[in-house]
């Protein structure tokens, strides 16, 4: 029988060998075209074992990517700059008060499953919202997290979180984005995620009635990863 990705995360993880994940945290927004640059020449060195894994915490300016399934009629109205991610995935939106964390992993050493790969980015949100008493869940028939919206009508649900990642040389690239207090009206520029059934939302922390400030979520962040993949460590600069 085929497991879903809720069973796949039941599993305890298995232990990564090698140092700790290195941790960023950016406090200014960055240019999409410089998050790129960054991911690869670090993903880079990480198959080479040149460099250690990094998650990358950091805002971007307004804008919406288009990963490798991304539909042109998706693009509903173009109000910000429009990237081609390389990721998989669709359309979505990032931006302030979203919090973007892209994920530098060596999958190799961390087991070579792609498929738990993305149940463990999933249980890693879940256990973030888990803190501030946010009831996150994973749909087998849609990729991120979602949150029950029954105050807009039996059968509503809105996504919190998104995920799309690349994997090359069997390091991955991209991540998760998170949404804590974004503005949530420009991801009506798009069909976020292809996702454009009227019962199917976004949401974000302060939609769902949470005030938090975005070192709060950083600091869940950094605690349930630790749970689901291991430790960190600070990193003073990102470097490939």
């Amino acid at each position: 029988m085929t497991k879903t990705r809720d069973d796949i995360a039941t599993y305890a993880p298995a232990a990564a060998p090698g140092a700790p994940a290195a941790w960023r945290i950016e406090t200014a927004p960055v240019a999409y075209e410089k998050a790129l640059a960054v991911m690869e020449a670090r993903a880079a060195a990480i198959a080479a074992g040149e460099a250690d894994e990094l998650v990358w915490l950091i805002e971007h300016p307004a804008l919406y990517t288009a990963g490798t399934s991304a539909r042109p009629e998706h693009l509903v109205e173009p109000r910000f700059p429009v990237f081609a991610a390389g990721r998989g995935g669709q359309f979505t939106y990032h931006g302030p008060g979203q919090r973007v964390a892209y994920v530098m992993l060596d999958l190799k050493r961390r087991g070579g499953d792609v498929r738990r790969f993305v149940a463990d980015l999933e249980e890693w949100l879940i256990r973030t919202l888990a803190d501030f008493n946010i009831r996150g869940e994973r749909r087998e028939d849609r990729i991120g997290v979602w949150v029950r919206r029954r105050d807009k009508g039996e059968g509503c649900e809105d996504k919190i979180a998104a995920i799309g990642i690349r994997v090359k040389r069997w390091v991955s690239l991209h991540g998760v984005s998170l949404n804590v207090d974004p503005d949530l009206g420009h991801f009506g520029g798009i069909v976020p995620c292809g996702v454009g059934e009227p019962r199917f939302g976004v949401t974000s922390f302060l939609d769902l009635g949470h005030v938090v400030s975005m070192a709060e979520v950083d600091m869940a962040l950094r605690r349930a990863f630790v749970e689901v993949f291991g430790p960190v460590q600070a990193e003073g600069a990102v470097a490939p």
